[in-house]
């Protein structure tokens, strides 16, 4: 069955870095477009980083522009967050999600708390 699994997250000071690993299994993941969203409480989940099929092209939110980086290893099923000058208003569950012709699969989601 389709699987996506995320880790890395945790408990970091502001200023410092995470890298959240997706790992998807259940389907063919090169061919899907790869995201990351994140859900404050108290707030709807938002669109942090996205990804082609191919790798190719990327495209990030306005917040985490020049700080956040999305990538992904084909051969290894796995999409990457590098998260880097991490601030408080960072702190939220962080899903990762595949999509293809209107279909979508979620993840379960890792904390991600910035915080001194």
């Amino acid at each position: 069955q389709v699987q996506l699994v995320e880790s890395g997250g945790g408990l970091v000071q502001p200023g410092g870095s995470l890298r959240l690993s997706c790992a998807a299994s259940g389907f063919t993941f090169s061919s899907y477009a790869m995201s990351w969203y994140r859900q404050a409480p108290g707030a709807e989940r938002e669109l942090v980083a996205g990804i082609s099929s191919s790798g190719r092209n990327t495209n990030y939110a306005d917040s985490v522009k020049g700080r956040f980086t999305i990538s992904r290893d084909n051969g290894k099923n796995t999409v990457y967050l590098q998260m880097n000058s991490l601030k408080p208003e960072d702190t939220a569950v962080y899903y990762c999600k595949a999509a293809r012709n209107g279909m979508g699969y979620w993840g379960q989601g890792t904390q991600v708390t910035v915080s001194s």
